[in-house]
């Protein structure tokens, strides 16, 4: 297979160590392009963990990662080249308080390209038209609703165009109004320029409508894959826990909350 016919994302035997512990064992995922991938599990169950490892973040104790069929490197140069093509909205918003919207936006325009100023300053307006939010442009973060900010850090995510998106819990803290907007973006976006996208995600209800991919990971493992509609039908007791928000089952609460890595 060569790497124009690659998956965006292919994990294989992958475990993942911190701190001289496992946190997860034996994961297996083929992402393909184009794709939308809810990758869900409860708090602490190891995801954030995953996506550290697509990243770059955290190599691996064992087993493989790659991206667009090369595996992610961990030399600093190779690393770098490779995370141009990966857009990462993390938890929160991770805006510049002291940038206007705009400025945010155009911050890794300045910081990766040599593009002059004028072209810049159309890009970022074509990426806040995107997310609906242009006549924002000369606002500050702290003047933004929390859905607000989230759409900036997504068009700031999308500025060099990358064709992988992953995104970290983006509904935390969203009512169901600005929850909506934000799936409704990701998809839009997602068919409209052709990405691949992942969500690290516990709001299952919220995410599935858009995905094409529903992968649960829970107790220290890839525990489902499959398209949502499996995934909703499952008589598996761990999923049906996780789906139904139950307390008492294989997934032991006390040891998520032990857990630590989200």
């Amino acid at each position: 297979m060569t790497p124009a016919d690659a998956p965006a994302v292919h994990l294989s035997g992958l475990r993942l160590d911190r701190g001289g512990r496992t946190i997860l064992r034996g994961i297996d995922l083929t992402v393909p392009r184009g794709s939308i991938a809810a990758v869900l599990g409860p708090s602490g169950s190891g995801k954030s963990t995953m996506l550290a490892a697509l990243t770059g973040e955290l190599p691996p104790a064992a087993g493989t990662v790659e991206v667009f069929g090369q595996p992610v490197p961990h030399r600093s140069r190779a690393l770098l080249d490779m995370r141009k093509g990966i857009g990462v909205l993390l938890q929160g918003n991770g805006l510049l308080t002291d940038l206007t919207v705009a400025e945010n936006v155009a911050l890794p325009l300045r910081t990766h390209t040599t593009l002059p100023d004028a072209l810049i300053r159309r890009l970022v307006e074509f990426k806040l038209n995107a997310v609906g939010l242009r006549a924002a442009a000369d606002a500050y973060p702290r003047e933004l609703s929390g859905g607000m900010a989230r759409r900036v850090a997504r068009a700031r995510a999308r500025a060099r165009a990358p064709p992988l998106m992953i995104y970290d819990e983006p509904l935390t803290g969203l009512d169901p109004i600005a929850s909506g907007v934000i799936m409704s973006l990701i998809q839009r976006l997602n068919d409209t320029l052709g990405l691949t996208s992942i969500i690290v995600t516990h709001h299952v209800h919220e995410t599935l409508p858009i995905a094409d991919q529903a992968v649960v990971i829970a107790n220290g493992g890839l525990v489902f894959s499959g398209t949502p509609s499996e995934l909703e039908g499952s008589a598996d007791p761990l999923v049906k826990q996780f789906l139904r928000g139950e307390p008492d089952g294989p997934i032991a609460f006390d040891a998520v909350k032990r857990g630590g890595a989200a």
